[in-house]
């Protein structure tokens, strides 16, 4: 019997107007990755290019290393269990600036509201924004606000810009894994997409399930304390998930990497939701977890740094970094054999964040 190296196997992917933007070019996926290395970064030139990979750019100001970030935040509904889009567009640009070892200094915040939308939503949705960005120490200074006609957009559209300093002993990058690193994973994955999931489409779970959003700036500040330049890269899975944020280490680095399927913490009431769906938990989006690649001699040390913290205080050794594939991310499934862990192709949970 004949075996096959699921390394060098290829499945048919389905086929996309390339000429039209599609949802599936926000996902976090394949798409997306297309849409910035054949449209976006052309046009902008070398230092666009140079961003693609990372979730923040580190600018060289007078021998001080800032850190720029930003996002924009549609995700539907607008309020669900565990949070809303106000606090989540203050994480998400908080963690972004984490995932390159700052500390966020400042953010800016702008909103697109569509006429006719509840001034009561406004202000719960700014309150929310105010209270987000005084727990996790960082001060909103500037913004715009634009009203757009009724229909042009879905209530409200929000944008996060931040500036962090990069701390002085972190040297993470996308492009920085090397072969015989370890992959770590903070903790639990798929609460945040499948939430959001299960509250716009009323699917009404038993069992609630409620996002993990949550800035993890004081987490990866600790770890960079203990290991500084030992840790490689990280990066934070939202859109796209684990499995992306994954490959796009692996396909920065040059790199293969291989994680155990017994080692990912998928909640139970998450996996249930997944399997009854018919969605991989590792495509699923989070907002309060990160992955750090680290050199092996700092895995232990920074795992118990992790711990002690409650935001890292599930984080397992997921996997490690290997010469072998390069580009391509593996998993050793309970079976015994392996499988390829790759981007999503189109949009699995559109409007997620």
């Amino acid at each position: 019997m004949s075996t096959v190296d699921p390394t060098t196997g290829t499945c048919p992917v389905p086929l996309v107007d390339t000429e039209k933007v599609m949802l599936g070019h926000g996902s976090g996926g394949q798409l997306s990755a297309e849409l910035l290395r054949d449209v976006l970064a052309p046009a902008l030139g070398a230092a666009g290019a140079v961003g693609v990979a990372e979730d923040a750019a580190v600018l060289d100001v007078d021998g001080v290393d800032l850190v720029l970030s930003t996002d924009s935040f549609v995700v539907s509904p607008l309020f669900f269990p565990g949070g809303d889009i106000g606090a989540l567009a203050v994480h998400g640009t908080v963690n972004d600036l984490a995932m390159m070892g700052a500390v966020p200094v400042a953010l800016a915040l702008a909103y697109v509201i569509e006429e006719g939308f509840p001034v009561a939503d406004l202000r719960r949705v700014t309150a929310s924004v105010g209270a987000a960005a005084a727990a996790a120490g960082v001060p909103v200074v500037t913004g715009d606000t634009k009203v757009v006609g009724r229909g042009a957009a879905d209530g409200i559209f929000v944008t996060t810009t931040g500036i962090g300093r990069r701390l002085a002993r972190a040297r993470v990058s996308a492009a920085a894994a090397r072969p015989a690193d370890v992959v770590l994973l903070s903790g639990p994955i798929g609460a945040h997409g499948m939430t959001v999931l299960t509250a716009r489409e009323s699917l009404g779970f038993e069992t609630e399930i409620a996002s993990d959003t949550r800035p993890l700036h004081r987490l990866v500040a600790a770890m960079v304390g203990a290991a500084g330049p030992a840790i490689h890269a990280m990066r934070d899975p939202t859109r796209g998930g684990v499995a992306s944020a994954l490959n796009e280490i692996a396909a920065a680095s040059g790199v293969g990497i291989e994680v155990d399927e017994h080692a990912v913490p998928v909640p139970a009431r998450v996996a249930a939701a997944c399997e009854l769906l018919g969605l991989d938990p590792l495509h699923v989006a989070n907002e309060g977890c990160l992955v750090a690649i680290t050199a092996p001699e700092a895995a232990e040390p920074v795992l118990a740094v992790m711990r002690a913290r409650p935001e890292g205080r599930q984080a397992v050794r997921l996997g490690e970094v290997v010469s072998e594939h390069a580009g391509r991310v593996l998993m050793r499934t309970l079976l015994g054999g392996r499988r390829v862990v790759d981007m999503m192709v189109g949009e699995q949970l559109p409007r997620i964040c």
